[in-house]
């Protein structure tokens, strides 16, 4: 395979599974080494052939983990196989090499033999996704038990009954779950209940299947939006969206929230994760923004004093606005800032009816955003304008619409996060599911880009 040719489907193909990765460079190689190999410092060494004179350096914050090394060679291994096959149309080798993904995703974490149940189970629910039944879109939950293999003389093979119409009442891929064996044989029904025995990483709506599948179980959810999730190992590892399958590196993400201060609290980044994650897989919207301990102040000029939603921070807001009405050297402009603005806080919020501030900070409780319940925190990050947090965990405002760039009033989500990505790390959660996280990259001058998740 050509170099340039291997470095559009890195590029294309492999770097937006894994985020946070990008490629650093090249190295020398020769034909003892490896095709993928793990490198020092947090690094994957890869090449298309065992020939070829060169490695590409892919490099992120955490180290890859073997599931993710095995993912990339049976990815290569597939897309050695297609160039082989020398084919013209350029739509057909995409095709090919997409469905090269799917099934290397399946052999990452199981065996070839429940690998190709897997992917079979895959096929059957992505053609569920685009039908319906009696007018609704259809929800399933598959469980595939990979130490099971059925002994019975009747066997029912999931290819006999998952393209029937009555299959889409057995399974709602929250509580119910269908159970197959590693062949593909059905075992029966689950009904899964409420457990807080486990740890799990995985959308709020679907943490009952991550804590039931450990290393022996594998799920396999289509959400009624037609998304198709993955479970192991109590974690959401895979999910296809929009037609593209996303690795969810969970722990490198909490890790990047940090944007290398040294003041963060792993709890609240982790907090912040979740909700996002959950605000993504309900698409409903978002734009979270987590401040770095030192920008607070500057922030908070761009925050309206009617969302504040502490006192102490509604002080230092109240002393910029009236310090900004010194300087107009406008008596009679002053006068009515201090008016309104020179008391106390419970009485601006009376004074100026701000009865969505009183009614969150009812709500709230005073605690801070870690210790609220993860239900509402995506609640209130779905509200329109922009959730403000700051290093503490302090919820500073929910649904707060911000005086951006431009100095206009407003703003949709992608400005409110570029604006406040200057002060520590802001992510934006569009209705489409997407994840893109910004920063402000101090040596550039610049909003750039922290990560992004489909």
């Amino acid at each position: 395979m050509l170099k340039e040719e291997f470095y559009k489907i890195v590029e294309n193909m492999i770097l937006p599974l894994f985020t946070g990765t990008v490629i650093n460079g090249e190295e020398l190689s020769s034909s003892r080494d490896s095709e993928v190999a793990f490198g020092k410092q947090n690094t994957l060494l890869i090449k298309a052939d065992k020939s070829d004179e060169y490695r590409l350096v892919l490099k992120r914050g955490q180290a890859f983990k073997s599931f993710e090394l095995n993912l990339l060679k049976s990815i290569l291994n597939e897309i050695n196989f297609i160039s082989t096959l020398e084919l013209k149309d350029a739509n057909y080798v995409r095709t090919l090499q997409l469905h090269a993904v799917e099934k290397s995703i399946c052999l990452s974490i199981v065996d070839e033999e429940t690998a190709s149940t897997m992917l079979g189970i895959i096929g059957e629910l992505e053609k569920w996704s685009s039908r319906t039944y009696e007018g609704m879109q259809v929800a399933l939950g598959i469980i595939i038990d990979q130490s099971s293999n059925s002994i019975q003389a009747d066997k029912l093979h999931y290819s006999q009954i998952m393209n029937k119409e009555f299959f889409a009442l057995l399974s709602d891929g929250i509580n119910s779950y269908i159970k197959y064996d590693r062949e593909g044989n059905l075992i029966g029904s689950i009904q899964l209940s409420k457990s807080s025995r486990f740890a799990c990483i995985a959308p709020n709506d679907y943490e009952d299947i991550a804590k039931f599948c450990n290393d022996k179980y594998i799920g396999i959810v289509l959400t009624p939006v037609g998304d198709l999730l993955i479970f192991k190992n109590r974690t959401l590892l895979f999910a296809k969206r929009s037609g593209q399958w996303n690795v969810y590196s969970h722990e490198e993400l909490v890790r990047l929230l940090s944007n290398r201060g040294s003041y963060s609290v792993k709890e609240i980044r982790r907090s912040i994760y979740y909700t996002a994650l959950d605000s993504s897989f309900k698409y409903s919207g978002g734009c979270i923004v987590y401040l770095n301990s030192d920008m607070v102040e500057n922030a908070l000029t761009h925050i309206n004093a009617h969302d504040i939603l502490d006192e102490k921070y509604f002080e230092i807001k109240k002393a910029q606005v009236i310090a900004n009405a010194n300087k107009l050297y406008n008596l009679a402009s002053l006068s009515q800032v201090e008016a309104t603005y020179d008391v106390s806080y419970d009485e601006f919020l009376e004074n100026q009816k701000c009865y969505k501030a009183k009614c969150l900070r009812k709500i709230i409780g005073g605690k801070p955003f870690q210790d609220l319940n993860r239900k509402l925190r995506q609640e209130l990050v779905g509200m329109d304008g922009a959730t403000v947090i700051d290093a503490d965990g302090t919820v500073i405002a929910v649904g707060a619409i911000l005086k951006i760039e431009a100095g206009s009033e407003g703003g949709g989500r992608l400005a409110a996060a570029t604006t406040l990505a200057k002060y520590g790390i802001a992510i934006k959660i569009s209705q489409d599911g997407m994840l893109k996280a910004f920063y402000a990259d101090k040596k550039l001058g610049k909003i750039k880009t922290l990560f992004t998740v489909g």
